[in-house]
């Protein structure tokens, strides 16, 4: 009896019974997590800024806190595996530092040029180099996201290109399509669904929206695509619904 006792004491707990108990507030398994997937994590943080990540950087120390928040965050449910999801978190809350940290330069170069002999020529200088820098950025940052958004639609069999092919011709068509695909990301049951089943839950959503099934259904790939966009906030790809997701 002793002995089996002591075995049952010595199980490793499975991923999902960790981050459970995590989320009911075990620090230590929280942390043992943490140091376990360090490695993943300087290696995701690595891929943004594009150079290697020391333990020191506060880079990583965003990725750190970032990782944390998706334990707090993650669902088995949802379907997504616990890298997959983190992934996403993790490089969104770096690219979020990098845009904080461009605008903070900016702000000190324009201060600085004010203080210079030769104020208006340093202002224009500093100037062209802040929007260079930001361009690059920008570039760096859509890039990166366009890689996560087709690896993400790699799991529902479907490809970027099909989010070309498959938008609605007409502009109504396409409103109503993208309409719908905000449903889908605001309700978190179709949500989840989604996630899971990697399908589009068709039956639920005729009920919430104003077009046929049929409609539905001849849309469905380009649902799902602007429904991840939504759900995992791209912040680049919004740019290509702006307007309609804000009616």
């Amino acid at each position: 009896m002793l002995g089996l006792l002591l075995m049952s004491r010595k199980r490793k707990h499975t991923l999902e019974e960790k981050i459970h108990l995590i989320q009911q507030g075990d620090l230590t398994l929280l942390n043992e997590l943490i140091e376990t997937y360090k490695p993943f994590i300087a290696k995701t943080v690595s891929s943004i800024c594009k150079r290697y990540i020391h333990d020191s950087d506060d880079e990583f120390s965003i990725g750190l806190i970032a990782f944390h928040e998706a334990i707090e965050k993650y669902s088995f449910e949802k379907g997504n595996s616990l890298i997959s999801f983190s992934e996403v978190i993790i490089k969104r809350r770096v690219i979020d530092y990098i845009r904080k940290q461009a605008k903070y330069k900016e702000l000190n170069y324009n201060l600085g040029s004010y203080q210079d002999e030769d104020s208006e020529s340093s202002a224009i200088d500093a100037e062209l180099s802040i929007k260079e820098y930001n361009s690059k950025i920008d570039e760096q940052l859509r890039k990166e996201e366009i890689l996560q958004f087709t690896g993400l639609l790699q799991q529902f069999n479907l490809t970027f290109q099909d989010l070309l092919e498959q938008s609605p011709k007409h502009a109504d068509a396409r409103k109503s399509a993208i309409l719908a695909a905000k449903i889908v990301a605001d309700n978190e049951e179709l949500s989840n669904s989604l996630l899971h089943k990697k399908q589009l839950p068709i039956k639920q959503l005729e009920k919430l929206v104003s077009v046929s099934r049929k409609t539905i259904e001849r849309n469905r790939k380009y649902i799902i695509a602007i429904s991840l966009i939504l759900i995992y906030d791209f912040v680049y790809l919004k740019d290509y619904i702006k307007g309609v997701v804000e009616t």
